[in-house]
């Protein structure tokens, strides 16, 4: 493990915090050059396994977790719901390759954020990192497809024994139309801009749909919206 960190606290309050999670290095120095040289993010720690990654982010506090799904001693998987769990909690990015729809369905199921492949061009990968610090969904369009079929299919049941119209039942008229546009996939700025109120409000919502519907995530509240046959 390299531990790359700053000063924490350095920076402006608007600064994107991020971590980077993985075990090859070439990975990691390549992620670290894109990043320090963008304005508003700071690399704050770099982890070449699951474990370090965890210690790191509740040392760092960082708002942004990039994590590799395959790495040694705790891989990127195990060590989903230990960071989720911290508080505040970071937003977990997974790392990975085209073709590992299978462990990126977990690593949903578990709490990230979404996934990104590795070898995403550099605007991509800053556009990730903007966007899960904000709070929306991150889904690499190589793999999205793929994944969401395989999760609505079966291969994912959700958080919670519930029934999706179960889970769905106690949510305000409000909140099943902010579900509706996570079901679409959109930003909170498009729900804000949709639904005419701000981003701060959406924000709320979405935290009050997470814990209402069990969901770790806005990924799994979307799916939860289709399962539920909220999307017409």
């Amino acid at each position: 493990m390299t531990d790359q960190a700053n000063s924490p606290g350095s920076g402006a309050g608007s600064v994107i915090r991020v971590l980077l999670a993985d075990d090859e290095e070439m990975i990691r120095h390549g992620l670290r050059l894109i990043l320090r040289h963008t304005d508003g993010i700071e690399v704050v720690g770099e982890a070449a396994n699951g474990a370090d990654a965890f210690r790191l982010a509740a040392e760092h506090r960082p708002d942004v977790v990039l994590l590799d799904i395959r790495m040694p001693v705790l891989d990127g998987l195990a060590a989903i719901e230990p960071l989720v769990a911290l508080t505040p909690a970071p937003q977990v990015v997974m790392l990975t390759t085209f073709g590992d729809e299978e462990n990126v369905t977990r690593a949903l199921r578990e709490g990230a954020t979404g996934f990104l492949l590795k070898d995403e061009g550099p605007q991509e990968l800053i556009s990730a990192v903007r966007a899960a610090a904000a709070g929306d969904a991150v889904l690499s369009p190589g793999v999205t497809g793929t994944v969401i079929r395989r999760m609505l299919s079966g291969g994912w049941a959700g958080a919670g024994p519930a029934a999706p119209d179960r889970r769905v039942a106690g949510l305000t008229d409000r909140e099943r139309e902010v579900l509706v546009t996570l079901g679409e996939g959109l930003s909170n700025a498009e729900i804000g801009s949709r639904l005419g109120i701000g981003v701060g409000t959406v924000k709320s919502h979405v935290r009050s749909i997470l814990e209402k519907t069990g969901s770790s995530s806005r990924v799994q509240a979307g799916l939860l919206a289709h399962r539920a046959g909220l999307m017409g």
